[in-house]
């Protein structure tokens, strides 16, 4: 796999499940042992992901919204959720509140696939989530809702009815490349470099573990296949979020003294 050039976490994945795998069988006897156990476990390197701090993000979708770009409220969506902009695009009216139960559920990735948009699976089972409406993401989807039934009524018989909540001006499903292109134009605007659709994924966890959410919790919300994929992403820990942890410590520590 190394020699493939697959990616390390990839790697590291495959060897976990070939090990879970193994263990299961020896547990049945029908191996004698686990021979993935005597191979040491493949290192995942630790690599900060691009993140932007609040008031960047706000430069940023201001710019967007001043821009009057459509996808504006695409990129509102995604800081808010940490959803991965396949899962947001691949969203449907169906997936939000179902059952009434005030939720985003989030179950499939848009993606093209030669030539064609299409929902694929998730990467993994934890993919699979459903995420608290805030108020502010219920703003963004009364916004949606609002917006496409005035392209509907424009479009009139060349609207197509797909169920997508993020559509073209005809309700075609959107081009994840498209998002792009208006993304980096607004980051632009906003004088930012180096931004992209999933730094908006990572200023969301970010942004949640500066304040304090555990990371348990915030690997659940993005959907990793584990905890330590979390803590690999998103280790560093803020100057801030360390004199917090040391003063909370040292408070705790001072009362077990008395």
């Amino acid at each position: 796999m190394q020699r493939a050039g697959l990616s390390e976490s990839t790697i590291r994945g495959a060897y976990t499940t070939l090990h879970k795998v193994l263990t299961s069988a020896a547990k049945k006897q029908m191996l004698r042992r686990n021979w993935a156990a005597e191979v040491e476990r493949p290192t995942v390197t630790a690599h900060e992901a691009t993140s932007l701090d609040a008031v960047q993000l706000q430069a940023l979708l201001k710019a967007a919204e001043a821009s009057g770009s459509r996808y504006a409220l695409l990129f509102q969506l995604l800081a808010l959720t940490g959803l991965r902009r396949g899962e947001a695009l691949a969203l449907r009216w169906e997936s939000i509140r179902p059952d009434g139960k005030p939720v985003i559920r989030v179950s499939g990735t848009l993606a093209r696939i030669d030539g064609v948009l299409v929902v694929t699976q998730p990467k993994t089972s934890n993919s699979r989530r459903d995420l608290f409406i805030t108020k502010p993401i219920d703003a963004v989807l009364r916004a949606l809702k609002q917006r496409q039934r005035k392209e509907q009524l424009k479009a009139g018989s060349l609207w197509t009815s797909t169920g997508y909540v993020f559509t073209t001006e005809t309700g075609q499903p959107c081009d994840p490349r498209n998002a792009l292109r208006a993304l980096h134009s607004a980051a632009t605007k906003a004088g930012l470099s180096g931004v992209g659709l999933h730094t908006l994924r990572h200023t969301a966890a970010t942004l949640m573990l500066g304040a304090g959410v555990p990371i348990l919790t915030v690997s659940g919300q993005l959907g990793h296949y584990s905890v330590s994929i979390t803590g690999d992403v998103y280790g560093h820990v803020s100057d801030e979020a360390s004199a917090s942890a040391m003063g909370a410590l040292a408070k705790a520590v001072a009362g077990s003294q008395r």
